[in-house]
C-alpha cells in the first residue's frame, strides 16, 4: 500500500467532507471509493481510519464507515468551544506576531477574497473551503501554544462541516467577505479586543444561520 496514495485519498476525502459533498450519516462504501480514487481498498481503509480519529467519520462495527452526524446540540457545543479557543489563539497571535505573520495574514486574506465562494450545487467550492481554512489558520498561527493550535484546528475542521448548511440557508444575506476583512484589519491594527469581538460575532453568525435549518431537519426526522 502506497503511503502517498493514502495521503492523497485522505486529503481529498477530507476536503469533500468539509465541503458537504457527503451528507451526514451517509455510508462510505470502500469498494466505491476505491474505484473513484483508483487506489486499493487498503489505502481507502487507512484514509477512513485517519478521518475516524478526527471525528469526521464514524466506524460502525461490522457495518463499515459513515459520515459523522450533525445536530443542533453538537453545533451549539462546538460553537461555544470554538469561540473560546479561537479567540484565545487570536489574542496570543496578535501579541506575538511579527512582520512575517502580518504578511501571511494579508496573503491568505487576498487569496480568500479572490476565490469564488459558490460551487455548482449551491454549496461552498472546495477551493474556497481551503482558502477559508488557510485564512483562519494564518490569523492564529503566531499563537505560542502548540496544544492550543492543535485543538483550534480540530474544532475548525468540525465547524467547516456545518458551513455547507449555512451557504444553502443564508439566501445571500450574509456578507462573509466583509466579516473576513474586519478580522484581518483588527489583527493588523494589533487591537485584540476588536479582533476578538469580530471573531466572536463571525462564528456566532454561522451558528445562528445554520441552527434553524438544522432544527427543521431534526423535526422532520422525528415526524
Amino acid at each position: 500500500m502506497s503511503a502517498s496514495a493514502t495521503q492523497t485519498v485522505y486529503e481529498q476525502l477530507r476536503v469533500s467532507l468539509l465541503a458537504g459533498q457527503y451528507r451526514p450519516e451517509a455510508k462510505l462504501k470502500i469498494s466505491e471509493l476505491g474505484s473513484a480514487f483508483s487506489v486499493s481498498t487498503g489505502a481507502i481503509r487507512e484514509a477512513l481510519a485517519r478521518l475516524t480519529a478526527e471525528g469526521l467519520v464514524t466506524a460502525m462495527p461490522q457495518r463499515g464507515f459513515r459520515v459523522a452526524p450533525v445536530s443542533v446540540a453538537d453545533l451549539r457545543d462546538l460553537t461555544e468551544m470554538r469561540i473560546e479557543i479561537e479567540t484565545k489563539c487570536l489574542r496570543r497571535a496578535i501579541a506575538n506576531g511579527d512582520l512575517a505573520w502580518e504578511a501571511a495574514v494579508v496573503a491568505a486574506h487576498h487569496r480568500l477574497a479572490v476565490t469564488p465562494i459558490a460551487a455548482a450545487d449551491g454549496g461552498f467550492s472546495p477551493t474556497w473551503i481551503l482558502a477559508h481554512g488557510d485564512f483562519h489558520a494564518a490569523l492564529a498561527r503566531a499563537c505560542d501554544s502548540a496544544w492550543m493550535l492543535r485543538v483550534r484546528d480540530l474544532l475548525f475542521a468540525h465547524n467547516e462541516r456545518y458551513l455547507d448548511l449555512a451557504r444553502k440557508t443564508d439566501r445571500g444575506n450574509r456578507d462573509a467577505a466583509r466579516e473576513h476583512r474586519e478580522l484581518m484589519e483588527a489583527a493588523l491594527a494589533r487591537d485584540p479586543d476588536r479582533a476578538v469581538a469580530a471573531m466572536t460575532a463571525h462564528i456566532g453568525r454561522t451558528r445562528d444561520t445554520i441552527e434553524p435549518a438544522l432544527r427543521r431537519a431534526e423535526t422532520d426526522e422525528v415526524g
